[in-house]
């Protein structure tokens, strides 16, 4: 969890998918806003400076109106995270570029009390936008790549001299935007952590800890449409596990419980970084496995029934029946058809004889799977 905080990498695709909705909805809300508002202060611009200041100041409004109203437009709603960066990296570049080109027509003339006042709004600029940080589920990482061109901006300022902003020295305000970025940052990952705690909770099935189905579908869908457009290996697992029922009418459902719980363990220890478990339904899992052909599938499989998914309360091992269907080799269309066609051949797995695995290139042979250790 805390390395997910600092940087992206290690999120999940769920968290991934969320996090990009979010974004891409708040950025678009953001713009939005200031692609209406910022216009309207061209009237106090107007009625505030002398011309062709207010004039120039206009033109810079309306062209910043603009870039927002095409940011809130342009980005369409998208699950993708690098969508929704790029959007925010859009909506963050429109203040460095109107800061940066207002301060030196700024610069250029003497200001009444009143007007140097309304002037160093506009010096406020940097400090506004890198508090808005604090609205968007952001890692620290990514918090300190969107605060810095804020930052450097303001040094270009302290460099050039400029002189409208009321603090006694230049270096008390970069020391407070600094720590500005550094809360709003803070809050993004405040954000971000309530976001991924929420997704888990939620996304999670209570008993054994893998994605519920309908989570398990949607992950499904995804992975499906990634491999179609990267033309790759998607390997589906259907697990079911044998005579369940008989534990549960047997010793109760608190031992049923506890089997399926080590079960769902087993298949998570055998998993690789980007292998998906999904509590399908009952005693029934998904392992989704993004990347892998048949043969690397069974590899995991095998190694499964080898170190076993526990035991029954009477002590036997548990066993399972497993369809394998993988999405290049079957020549299947859709995820959808995926489900079906590896669910079809575990029922076959358990019509002929159980704890057995059936796949395009595997016979109905019974394979005995060792007790757990």
């Amino acid at each position: 969890m805390i390395h997910g905080l600092i940087e992206p990498s290690v999120h999940s695709p769920l968290v991934r998918r969320r996090r990009a909705q979010l974004i891409l909805s708040r950025v678009r809300w953001v713009a939005g806003v200031f692609a209406v508002l910022t216009p309207l202060w061209i009237v106090v611009d107007v009625l505030t400076f002398p011309q062709p200041l207010c004039w120039y100041l206009a033109a810079l409004r309306l062209g910043a109106s603009l870039c927002f109203g095409a940011v809130a437009l342009g980005f369409r709603p998208s699950e993708k995270i690098d969508s929704a960066l790029k959007a925010l990296a859009s909506l963050l570049a429109i203040p460095v570029v109107f800061f940066l080109i207002s301060d030196p027509l700024l610069m250029g003339y003497s200001f009444t009390p009143f007007q140097l006042a309304l002037a160093a709004g506009y010096a406020f600029l940097p400090f506004v936008m890198v508090a808005g940080l604090s609205v968007f589920p952001i890692t620290a990482l990514e918090g300190a790549l969107f605060s810095a061109p804020l930052i450097l901006s303001m040094v270009g300022v302290v460099i050039t001299g400029y002189e409208l902003l009321p603090f006694s020295s230049y270096l008390g305000a970069l020391w407070l935007l600094g720590l500005l970025a550094v809360v709003a940052t803070l809050a993004g990952i405040s954000q971000l952590h309530f976001m991924m705690a929420l997704v888990q909770q939620s996304s999670h099935d209570g008993l054994t800890k893998v994605y519920t189905r309908r989570v398990g579908e949607e992950l499904l869908s995804v992975q499906f449409t990634n491999a179609e457009r990267a033309r790759d290996h998607l390997t589906l697992v259907f697990i079911d596990l044998d005579d369940f029922k008989k534990v549960n009418d047997g010793y109760g459902h608190e031992a049923g419980d506890h089997t399926l719980r080590v079960a769902a363990d087993a298949m998570k220890r055998i998993l690789r970084r980007g292998d998906i478990v999904v509590r399908w339904g009952g005693e029934e899992f998904l392992i989704i496995m993004p990347g892998t052909d048949l043969s690397g599938a069974l590899i995991g499989i095998d190694r499964l029934r080898e170190t076993g998914i526990g035991l029954r309360p009477d002590g036997t091992p548990q066993t399972a029946s497993i369809g394998v269907a993988e999405r290049i080799l079957d020549a299947i269309p859709n995820w959808e058809d995926l489900v079906e066609v590896a669910d079809r051949r575990m029922y076959m797995a358990k019509k002929n004889g159980k704890n057995r695995v059936i796949c395009a290139d595997r016979l109905p042979e019974a394979t005995q799977a060792h007790p757990a250790e």
